[in-house]
């Protein structure tokens, strides 16, 4: 039974990982640049672990508790990311808790949260703002023109370490309106770094996407369904 459940998971791995490399050379860039986030909500533990033996170690959840489920039986090495919409009641759970990075920053009260906490217990956390650069009302994150506010907003929140920024794309096959959304995050990521030379990562490309993505300048990719197949929600 486990061993169907993982038939084609080396398979995707390795397609996704060489996608990942062709469009980096198209690019003119390294595969080496890119890092590559294995979004496993709504995934079992076993088949994590089946992904983390194919040489995997960055894994994405959207919820707090799955996250916290996992964490505590898979491998310690694991880079845990967290991409969902993080709600404040849940900011106590994931400080000091093994959370590597928070990519979806997108309110004053989620920041104001994550200061008090981390003050609270002595922690830093590394963090991505996102953006809604297509303002979709369905999607939270910033829109571009509120970015400078919001970054004023949170100067003094010496606990939250701005790494870079985050965005979804819409679900659309219009490549070249993907790549034009993806050109202005990378833009603004670019002119943000010049004033915060902490930002390392334009986490921007799902399955669907993250090779668009990669030729505008992306350098971390939350990939899902090309590896582990369609979810399973329950």
């Amino acid at each position: 039974m486990l061993r169907c459940k993982w038939m084609g998971l080396a398979e995707n791995i390795a397609k996704v990982r060489e996608n990942i490399a062709s469009a980096a050379q198209r690019a003119g860039r390294k595969q080496e640049e890119i890092s590559l986030v294995a979004v496993s909500k709504t995934v079992d533990a076993d088949m994590v672990e089946a992904a983390y033996r194919e040489g995997l170690r960055c894994f994405g959840e959207n919820r707090v508790q799955e996250f916290l489920k996992k964490s505590e039986v898979l491998p310690k090495d694991i880079e845990w990311n967290l991409i969902g919409q993080l709600q404040t009641n849940k900011v106590k759970y994931i400080i000091n808790n093994g959370v590597a990075l928070l990519h979806s920053l997108d309110r004053l009260s989620l920041a104001q949260e994550l200061q008090k906490e981390c003050l609270k217990k002595n922690a830093y956390l590394d963090v991505l703002i996102e953006l809604n650069i297509a303002k979709e009302e369905s999607k939270s994150g910033l829109y571009l023109e509120q970015v400078d506010v919001f970054l004023d907003q949170i100067a003094d929140f010496d606990r939250i370490r701005l790494k870079g920024f985050m965005t979804v794309a819409p679900y659309t096959d219009d490549r070249m309106y993907l790549r034009k959304i993806f050109a202005q995050a990378k833009a603004l990521y670019d002119a943000k770094k010049k004033e915060f030379p902490g930002f390392q990562y334009l986490s921007m490309g799902m399955s669907n996407d993250y090779e668009d993505a990669i030729l505008e300048g992306s350098n971390m990719v939350r990939v899902g369904t090309a590896i582990f197949g369609s979810r399973i929600y329950k």
